[in-house]
């Protein structure tokens, strides 16, 4: 009997270890430090957790937290200026997804992205990323924490409305410029939209216009096959995401 008592202590702590180990997620937390209201939405690939009810208002200097479990990939973005009844039926001037407070799609460009795809195995990397690719409606950014390996920070701090071309301009009823548009939703060609005989990261280079973004935002995404400079990984780290983060 005491020998048995002996073997199985060991077990024990190991048991609980184990345990903990397959608990833990990935905590997303989502900051709003617009001076305004931001309607985030979220969008879970391959049928995964929908975080959030897929969308919902964070009020000014508020902070809402998700957990998210072992191989979730999905995007969040800002929606601006909504306007939803009690039904959750609604509209926004930007990143609208149909319509709807709770979204089941993703946001309508031009839209400010932030994209993940959590690691489904113990030691494996998180890859993440801000994206520029669908244009810019609001600054964005990713921060990791208590993570190990490069968890690197991403996102787009500067206000890409204020320089924006006019061709790429979306306005209000005001005049003011509330979105930029990608190069490809404006225009629409392979060349802009890496499609067609531009399909290839050989044949798709960076054009004047996503030079704009890139230089207004280095650590984003400015169009489709800007990997080197704009895919983050980290290993086992929680991400702050935040709405207007201050320089």
């Amino acid at each position: 009997m005491a020998m048995t008592l002996k073997l199985s202590l060991p077990l024990f702590p190991l048991f609980f270890i184990g345990l903990f180990t397959v608990a833990t997620a990935t905590t997303f937390s989502l900051k709003n430090s617009c001076s305004h209201t931001v309607w985030p939405g979220t969008l879970s690939g391959n049928g995964g957790t929908v975080l959030g009810d897929g969308g919902f208002a964070l009020a000014p200097g508020d902070t809402i937290q998700f957990p998210a479990p072992s191989g979730w990939s999905g995007r969040f973005w800002g929606r601006i200026g909504c306007n939803f009844d009690d039904a959750g039926n609604g509209h926004c001037s930007t990143g609208d997804c149909g319509g709807m407070l709770k979204c089941t799609g993703g946001g309508a460009p031009p839209v400010s992205l932030v994209e993940f795809t959590i690691a489904s195995g113990e030691g494996a990397k998180d890859f993440y990323d801000v994206s520029l690719v669908d244009g810019y409606n609001v600054g964005l950014s990713v921060v990791p924490s208590g993570g190990s390996g490069d968890c690197q920070s991403a996102g787009c701090v500067a206000d890409v409305n204020v320089n924006c071309p006019k061709e790429l301009q979306v306005v209000d009823d005001s005049g003011g410029v509330v979105a930029c548009k990608s190069a490809c939703a404006a225009f629409n060609t392979p060349e802009y939209c890496c499609s067609g005989d531009h399909s290839t990261p050989q044949t798709c280079s960076p054009t004047n216009y996503s030079k704009l973004f890139k230089n207004a935002c280095p650590t984003a995404y400015s169009y489709a096959y800007d990997d080197l400079s704009s895919t983050c990984t980290c290993i086992g780290a929680d991400y702050l995401i935040t709405f207007c983060p201050s320089t």
